[in-house]
């Protein structure tokens, strides 16, 4: 079988590995263009771009693809039997959808029709569910409401976040499209609507949805801030200065705190929250400062218990 794989991030990485692995003829890999990136906004590839360097395959980075006629001949003389779409950020213009005989085959980190959309494992984990999977579908012109092909699933652990959450989950999608590509030659997989009155949506991420709503319980902000790793993360203010919470749990054995504030209790730093619920934050930042334990910033900014955090209830 011949394919074109297009993708981007460190999630499709598994699943091009696993296709070459498996011995498909991946005749180009299609990636976005090299970014800049970080403090000194140094221009880097895409992991998909360093991993298709160490296994010397053909690759191109079109900056537009519904209007690019060039590429449009480059994917029409190699005639691919599927195109395979791990991340690719781009939306899949009509005549790319039409050209393969098995079609646009999307590698989607949800069990649809649920999270559809750009974060699926971020909103799974920020949301409270315990299982979550990856499915195989055939692209359409929607936001991810093709033909259902095969679905796997996998729990959600209690200190997962979304960088281990989504490690799992691409390593299993990528077994998941090679299972996909063999039902589809052989006739065993069969293309499955989804029920859109099930569907439910995740956008892509902002800024502000790592800020911390002193109103939600203890329990709702930690899975926030395990699922909106690494960016954007949880953070409020603290003497007018941005604070982000690296790392923290839930501390159900400790007084009720009030929702917005610090309290040292026996050398723990605990947040208070709605429905008297408390976290116990265990590592975080001040703007401007590395990153630190709670027992270092206790020690160095010693807060008091009737200093208010960020926007308070």
């Amino acid at each position: 079988m011949n394919l074109v794989f297009c993708g981007t991030p460190v999630f499709a990485v598994p699943t091009l590995e696993r296709l070459v692995d498996a011995g498909f003829s991946v005749k180009l890999v299609v990636t976005q263009p090299d970014r800049a990136s970080g403090r000194g906004m140094e221009v880097v590839p895409s992991p998909v771009k360093r991993s298709v360097l160490e296994f010397g395959l053909p690759i191109t980075q079109p900056d537009k693809i519904k209007t690019n006629d060039e590429f449009r001949s480059q994917l029409e003389s190699i005639a691919p039997d599927a195109i395979i779409v791990v991340g690719y950020g781009r939306i899949i213009p009509q005549w790319m959808l039409d050209l393969p005989k098995y079609g646009n085959i999307n590698l989607h980190g949800s069990l649809l029709p649920k999270y559809r959309g750009a974060a699926p494992i971020q909103w799974a984990i920020a949301n409270g569910e315990t299982v979550t999977g990856v499915t195989t579908m055939r692209l359409d012109a929607g936001l991810d409401t093709g033909d259902m092909l095969m679905q796997a699933e996998e729990p959600i652990r209690s200190d997962d976040t979304a960088i281990t959450l989504g490690a799992r989950l691409a390593k299993t999608g990528a077994e998941l499209m090679i299972s996909t590509l063999a039902g589809l030659t052989n006739g065993t997989v069969h293309p499955q609507p989804q029920d859109g009155s099930k569907a439910s949506l995740a956008p892509i991420l902002k800024r502000e949805d790592g800020q911390i709503d002193f109103s939600h319980t203890a329990m709702e902000t930690w899975n926030r801030l395990r699922g909106f790793q690494p960016w954007p993360g949880a953070f409020t203010t603290f003497r007018g200065k941005m604070v982000h919470i690296h790392s923290a749990v839930p501390a159900p054995d400790v007084a009720i705190v009030k929702p917005g504030y610090f309290v040292v209790e026996h050398g723990r730093l605990l947040m208070g929250f709605a429905h008297g619920s408390t976290l116990e934050v265990r590592e975080l930042q001040v703007e401007g400062k590395k990153r630190m334990s709670a027992h270092d910033f206790i020690n160095g900014y010693r807060p008091r218990s009737d200093e208010l955090l960020g926007a308070s209830v």
